[in-house]
């Protein structure tokens, strides 16, 4: 498989030249991205165990809440030991084929982060607007499909998407980014690609309109909720809305970001500003997620102060186990 991408791409690497000397502030950069991978696998690994270990939240919310921080464990994991690599390295090169494997990652965790929220939207909804309906419409059954239909559709267009990549004829191997991207791939091609471009519009069609038309379909239900009901019950949605929101806007502001970098020339912006322009959806998400659904959401909120409470406890100088009342 590895032989068949070098023979049908004729490049056996890629060399990433938007990496700049950084001199003597490499260890920093370094220090800094490390802090960033080892904040996000905990934080995201600690509401993982929370929602696990705890059958109180074994509800479809927080399904979905455990699907939305496994994908940015696998996003991050795609990303930053590769950075921290490339960081340290004076060549900054990638093989062929673990570029189309960076890409393959990236790209799923992308799509699966927009119908994840998608779903936790509609999720929302019956909530808000169907509460004493909510357990017969949103069966924890139905939730496990809905996740499978989160994860499952996102790496099949991946990797139809990447495929077609991989059996392009490349005049180059020269991306502009800190890490590998499809269409910088696409635009080192020799011959037509008129297959990948319909394809990718097709594919980032269904990835945008879908997700959006079902988060359009639900908080244009929560808002007639909101202005027909009490204020009880606008306080109540506000308050279960507000982190679904505040991640959704957060996430779409990223990907923007990207787009524009990606389409448009930016090669008067600093080296600084771009790099932070194409990282953005890939690391303030899985930073803020943790932050804003541990914080607002008070059954993890409580549960994370009682495991971290619990693991203090049990450890003294002495090595001593202390019996919880």
């Amino acid at each position: 498989m590895v032989m068949m991408m070098m023979n049908s791409t004729q490049v056996l690497y890629f060399t990433l030249s938007a990496y700049f000397d950084t001199g003597v502030l490499k260890c920093l950069y370094f220090i800094i991205i490390m802090s960033l991978y080892v904040l996000i696998v905990c934080s995201n690994l600690l509401l993982i165990v929370v929602i696990c270990m705890n059958r109180s939240l074994h509800e479809p919310m927080y399904l979905f809440l455990c699907s939305l921080f496994v994908n940015e464990l696998y996003g991050s994991t795609g990303l930053f030991p590769f950075l921290l690599v490339q960081i340290l390295s004076d060549i900054h090169t990638v093989s062929a084929p673990f570029c189309f494997l960076q890409i393959f990652c990236l790209y799923t965790y992308g799509n699966v982060q927009f119908y994840n929220l998608a779903v936790m939207a509609y999720d929302r909804y019956l909530a808000i607007c169907h509460p004493l309906h909510y357990n017969t419409r949103m069966t924890f059954n139905k939730a496990v499909r809905l996740v499978v239909v989160i994860w499952v559709p996102p790496f099949f267009v991946v990797l139809v998407t990447t495929c077609l990549s991989v059996s392009l004829q490349l005049c180059g191997n020269m991306i502009n980014r800190v890490y590998c991207d499809n269409y910088s791939i696409i635009k080192l091609a020799c011959f037509d690609t008129t297959v990948n471009n319909i394809f990718e519009l097709i594919a980032a069609s269904l990835t945008v309109f879908v997700p959006v038309s079902l988060v359009s379909f639900s908080y244009m239900r929560i808002l007639r909720v909101c202005f027909s009901g009490c204020k009880q019950s606008r306080q109540k949605a506000v308050s279960t809305c507000t982190p679904h929101l505040a991640s959704l806007l957060n996430f779409s502001f990223g990907v923007c970001f990207e787009i524009l970098q990606s389409r448009f020339d930016t090669k008067n912006l600093p080296n600084i500003v771009r790099i932070f322009l194409s990282l953005y959806w890939l690391t303030c998400q899985p930073l803020f997620s943790p932050v804003m659904y541990g914080l607002n959401m008070s059954k993890i909120r409580s549960m994370c102060k009682s495991l971290l409470l619990s693991s203090v406890r049990k450890c003294r100088p002495c090595g001593r186990f202390v019996q919880l009342e």
